[in-house]
């Protein structure tokens, strides 16, 4: 799907205006190529419920074998919550087991984003 400048552009785009916090997650086939875009949660303006088990059955319905995950901060402040941290963590292992590679999570506001693979959080 690119560098991590265009996918950080990408996700600003779709998510970084948006008043309450959404996650979306982009499919990818091996060669990481997008198949679809799909936001799958959507939640106040300070979270979002994200089920693990959801996004797993959207990735393998639709045949992926890597996703890139994102979502929102409406407050503007992208530094990772522990909760961010945690759900990344489970994604990251629950994918792991169907062999679906997590390649990176962004945290994206209307004026910027967060790379949480180039911050060595994955």
């Amino acid at each position: 799907m690119g560098d991590v400048a265009t996918c950080a552009a990408y996700f600003r785009l779709r998510l970084g205006n948006e008043p309450r916090e959404h996650f979306d997650v982009a499919f990818l086939d091996a060669k990481f190529r997008l198949l679809v875009t799909e936001r799958l949660f959507s939640g106040t303006i300070d979270s979002a419920q994200v089920s693990p088990r959801i996004v797993l059955q959207r990735a393998l319905t639709v045949n992926a074998a890597a996703v890139i995950l994102a979502h929102n901060h409406p407050s503007g402040c992208l530094e990772p919550s522990a909760a961010d941290v945690s759900i990344t963590a489970c994604l990251k292992s629950t994918l792991g087991l169907v062999d679906i590679r997590l390649l990176d999570h962004f945290i994206v506001s209307n004026a910027d984003s967060l790379s949480m693979a180039s911050r060595g959080i994955l």
